[in-house]
This record gives structure tokens, C-alpha cells and sequence, in this order.
């Protein structure tokens, strides 16, 4: 359908469990949450079991690195195989789904999962594609996941990108025709509920892939590029960046040994990923916090000043005496002084707001990344994680040698105009939601060729 291909985009057949499976049970959260919460895992295998299961097709990045890594991973492909042979799949779909997730934070938040063209997909720095980044990609973090995917039958979702669409041409309206119900249940664990519709009538993919065309040729008026063969940004991926860079380099790899023919229909050319429209009241800008384990506290603290007066930056550091005061502390700061940057920091039982001024227009999480950065590369015994929600953050921060940063979210207006501008922001710039609210696995689409 030429609508939908002008606009990077494919009609998938997607695959969903069949009658008999417990989709409760099938579905599970984005493998790259949790990620310094080991026992979350364990819980959903043993909730789980041997049942059939998303969490039997992923790898959790929880277990990245651990000694049987390469031993999930040729599980994973076992069950993808044998799943397929299995009769664990319901026939496919030849379409798209609108998706309407709830959450214990907002009662709808709607999506379409198409199948995008990677193709039209740029992760690299500075990058003019249809489809962007929106944070960096660190290369190294790629190899684990493209294990999983080039040995990999099957691809499943969690993958979230975002369209400015402030009109609500392309999304929203789907919700005003009725359409046949393809899954409607309770997430475990307290995470929501979710329902997908079946989008397959030729007038509405073609509609769809008009409202897309007419948002990019507004976007291409709006940031004229300099080189002849850039395209206008019509995507940011918000969610999921780390996947669809592998799903890239997978592609490009596999792409180099096919003929023309085989290359422009192969299914590995393509990835699920589920659009949703930024301006979507559902859809909620949190910050990711950061921490740093096996640390010295009051030598990280201490150098923080120095450090940034060498970037040019003035940073100081003001106690308080507990959570509910450097909440109130941070609000007020950050209204009375808008152009400067206020974060919070936890060690122990101590707390405090980090101010930096003299900044330059730079983001609160660029700063501190390039400190922590710094940090962690001259300390090798430490690490660095990022997490999700302040409570999350406070608990971990509460032990010892470690030290946590709160940072401010980005807002959503902010978004496609700063990537336009300056390109991918730091990686973990923002988050989607709280944890709870991410993506669950739920569709799937096969992967593998004929060649």
C-alpha cells in the first residue's frame, strides 16, 4: 500500500496467543525494566511456571552478563521454535492493532503497533532519517540483544514511538469506529489492563498513511534540512531504542547476502513497534533517575563542585533534613529559578538539592550524565544504573556506598524540537511512565526469511 510505504511503514501479520493460552499469564513486561531488581524476575517465573509465556521469548536484561546467558538465550530460540510447531498461535492478523492500555496511573493511553521499515531508521549520532533516536546508543549495550535477535524466529514488541501529532489525525480516530476485539484482560501484578482492536479495512490503513504523510510534510516545512537526502522526522522512538538499534544491525548484516528481490520482502526488514501520539493525555513524561553503587558518598559529593566549575557550570550543594523537604525544596527552586537546574541527591539517610547554574540551555540529565560518566570511568569498582520512580530510588539509595540522583522531567513539548535541534539527548533522558506502565509483550511476528 503506497500510503503506508511512502511513510516508513508495512501491514504486518501479526501473531497473538491462541484461545486456550492465559494471556495474563502470556503477557510481561519490557525486558528492560527491573533492571536492579532481580527478584521481580524470579517472581514472574514463578508466577509463570512452565506455562506458555512472552517471558519464555525474551531475555530480561536483569540476567545480561550472568554465566548462563548464552544458555537462556538457545532457550529462547527452543521455545520460539517450538511455539511455532506448537499450536500456541492463533492464525495471523494482516493488519495493524490499535492497543488502549490502562494503568494504576491513567485510564487510557492508546497505540497503533504497525511494522516499521528499518530502512528509514537512523540511531547514529546527528542522524537526518524518518525514523530517529531520541537518546544515544551506547554500541556496547547492542551485542546481547543481537544475539537474541539473529538467532531468533520470532520478534515480540516493546518497542514505543512517538508521533507529534497535535490534530490527533492519525490515532484517534480509529477509536471512533467499532472493530473486532482481539485480546481484553487484567495485566498481572497490579499493571492495568489491555485491549486491542483489530485495524485491517483497506480505507483505514490508507487514511492512516495519509495523516502520517500529511504530519511529515509539515515536519520537513517545519526543519528544513541542509543535505539533499535527509528526510523529515517524522518518528522519535521513546521506549525500546537499544532493541531497534539491534533490530538494525541485525538487519543490516543479513541484508548484505540477499538478492534485490528476496531484500525488499524479507520480514527481518521490518520491526513491531507501537506508535503513540506524544500529545496523548495518557501518555506521561517521568524522569529516570540515576544511582551509583560500591561508591564513596563524601568523595562523590565533594568532587561534584569542582568538576563542573571546570565545564563552566556554578553547582552547589544544599542539605535538607528529609524526603518530604527536598521535595518542597526542588518545587520551589526550580519555580523561582527556571533557568537553572535542580536536582535532588540521596545518600543514606541524607538529602539535598544539587543546583547548577550558569548552564548554557544544556538539560539537568546531560549535565549529571557527563559527571557520572566521568566518575564511574575513573572508579572502575563502581557502577552506574538507572531507575525508575522516586520511592524505587530512595529505597536503593538507603544502603550503603551508594548515592542516588533525582532528576526533573523532560517536558513533552520539548521533545521532537530538541532532537531536531541537537540530535539524541543522553541516553535514559526520560521515561515513558513509571515502570509499571511499560510496554507489556503481547504480539509477535515472525522474522525468519525463506532465503
Amino acid at each position: 500500500m503506497q500510503e503506508l510505504t511512502s511513510v516508513g511503514l508495512a501491514v504486518p501479520e501479526i501473531l497473538l496467543p491462541a484461545a486456550g493460552v492465559d494471556p495474563a499469564r502470556w503477557a510481561v513486561i519490557a525486558c528492560d525494566q527491573y533492571t536492579s531488581q532481580p527478584e521481580y524476575w524470579k517472581e514472574e517465573a514463578k508466577r509463570i511456571g512452565a506455562a506458555p509465556s512472552a517471558l519464555h521469548l525474551v531475555l530480561p536484561e536483569v540476567w545480561l552478563g550472568s554465566s548462563d546467558e548464552a544458555a537462556r538465550v538457545a532457550e529462547i530460540h527452543g521455545h520460539m521454535r517450538a511455539y511455532l510447531a506448537g499450536g500456541v498461535f492463533a492464525p495471523p492478523l494482516h493488519g495493524f492493532v490499535l492497543v488502549d492500555r490502562a494503568t494504576p496511573h491513567v485510564a487510557s493511553r492508546r497505540g497503533l503497533l504497525v511494522a516499521i521499515d528499518l530502512e528509514r531508521y537512523r540511531y547514529s549520532a546527528g542522524a537526518r532519517a524518518l525514523v530517529r533516536a531520541t537518546e544515544a546508543t551506547v554500541e556496547e549495550r547492542l551485542p546481547p540483544r543481537l544475539r537474541v535477535r539473529e538467532g531468533a524466529a520470532l520478534e515480540l514488541p516493546h518497542v514505543l514511538v512517538l508521533i507529534d501529532d497535535p490534530a490527533r489525525t492519525v490515532i484517534e480516530p480509529l477509536a471512533n469506529a467499532a472493530r473486532p476485539t482481539l485480546y481484553d484482560f487484567e495485566l498481572a501484578r497490579g499493571a492495568g489492563h489491555l485491549r486491542g482492536g483489530a485495524v485491517t479495512a483497506a480505507a483505514e490503513l490508507a487514511q492512516i498513511g495519509r495523516a502520517l504523510r500529511a504530519l511529515a510534510d509539515a515536519a520537513e516545512k517545519r526543519d528544513p534540512a541542509d543535505a539533499p537526502e535527509a528526510e523529515p522526522f517524522l518518528y522519535a522512538v521513546g521506549d525500546g531504542n537499544h532493541s531497534l538499534a539491534a533490530a538494525k544491525l541485525s538487519w543490516e548484516r543479513r541484508k548484505a547476502s540477499l538478492d534485490p528481490a528476496v531484500r525488499a520482502r524479507h520480514p527481518a526488514r521490518l520491526a513491531l513497534v507501537e506508535l503513540v501520539n506524544v500529545h496523548h493525555p495518557g501518555l506521561r513524561f517521568l524522569p529516570i533517575h540515576r544511582i551509583v553503587f560500591r561508591t564513596d558518598p563524601d568523595a562523590l559529593l565533594a568532587a561534584l563542585p569542582g568538576w563542573f566549575a571546570r565545564a563552566g557550570v556554578a553547582a552547589s550543594l544544599e542539605p535538607v533534613a528529609d524526603d518530604s523537604a527536598l521535595h518542597a525544596r526542588l518545587a520551589e527552586r526550580r519555580a523561582a529559578t527556571p533557568e537553572a537546574r535542580f536536582l535532588g541527591w540521596v545518600d543514606g539517610a541524607r538529602r539535598g538539592v544539587l543546583a547548577l547554574e550558569r548552564t548554557r540551555g544544556k538539560l539537568a540529565v546531560s549535565l549529571l550524565q557527563e559527571f557520572l560518566d566521568a566518575h564511574v570511568a575513573a572508579h572502575p569498582d563502581s557502577s552506574l544504573d538507572y531507575i525508575h520512580g522516586d520511592d524505587v530510588l530512595l529505597d536503593l539509595a538507603a544502603q550503603p556506598r551508594r548515592v542516588g540522583f533525582l532528576l526533573p522531567a523532560l517536558a513533552k513539548a520539548e521533545l521532537f524540537p530538541l532532537v531536531a535541534r541537537d540530535g539524541a539527548l543522553p541516553r535514559k533522558a526520560f521515561s515513558l511512565g513509571e515502570a509499571e506502565e511499560k510496554r507489556f509483550y503481547f504480539e509477535a511476528r515472525r522474522i525468519r526469511g525463506d532465503e
